[in-house]
Order: C-alpha cells, then structure tokens, then sequence
C-alpha cells in the first residue's frame, strides 16, 4: 500500500479563532489539528463542487428548522419535498418547542436537483436556517 503525498502548509489565524479551534477539536476527540483541518477542507471542497458545479451525484442530509406557527408553511414544505420525491429517502421530524420544528431529510441524487430542492426549502416564509451536509463516498 502506497502513501498519500502531504504538503506542509503554514497558515495565519486570529489567535482567538485558534484558541477555540483547538478547544472545539479536543472535544470531537481529535488528537492533532492536522485532521481536523484536512477533514475540514475535505467537507469545504464537497461543498463548494456541488455549490459551484452542480455536477454528478451525492448523499447527505439537509437540516431545517421552521416556525410551524406561520400559516402555510407546512403545506409549503410538503409540496416542495413531492416536487423532489426522487431525491429523498427518508425525512424525521422533530418538535423542538411550542413554535419551532426541526426537519431532516436525507437526500441522495444529482447535485442539481440537491441544490434545487435546498433553494426551495431555504426560501419559504418562516425557514428559520438550513443546512445542507454533503458527504463523500
């Protein structure tokens, strides 16, 4: 078996960013910033293909939260989620208070149609933030 090529790299960083950095990796049980941080480029460079391509195919999950008290919302994000019934696989949701709704629908097909389905959801009156994680075969 054969070793990947590293480059060493040197970056600058605000020392308060390292700082919490450093402290948020330790805590994902990280033991070194070299992984952290080339596992971190790996998921930017995922994304920014998709975001700027919009080419081939992908898995992930899109993660939504919306207020459930805006009439229409729903029936809204339903709709849109038939639209794109080819992309999704599976979807949970969770009431997180008396207001608020967390939405998880797992998606796999053309970055296309991904991104299309994202722009939809993300768009709706009451969409209070969206996520959409891409993850790499």
């Amino acid at each position: 078996m054969s070793k990947k090529q590293v480059s060493r790299i040197s970056i600058s960083v605000p020392s308060d960013l390292l700082e919490s950095f450093d402290d948020h990796i330790k805590r994902l049980g990280y033991t070194n910033r070299s992984k952290a941080i080339q596992d971190t480029m790996q998921n930017f460079v995922t994304e920014a293909k998709w975001v700027c391509e919009k080419q081939g195919k992908g898995i992930g999950a899109i993660a939504m939260v919306y207020d459930h008290e805006v009439k229409g919302l729903e029936e809204e994000l339903t709709d849109a989620q038939h639209q794109f019934e080819a992309i999704i696989r599976s979807s949970m949701h969770v009431h997180l208070d008396n207001k608020h709704c967390l939405e998880i629908i797992a998606i796999k097909g053309k970055a296309s149609d991904v991104k299309d389905l994202t722009q939809e959801l993300k768009t709706k009156r009451g969409v209070k933030g969206l996520k959409l994680a891409l993850v790499t075969l």
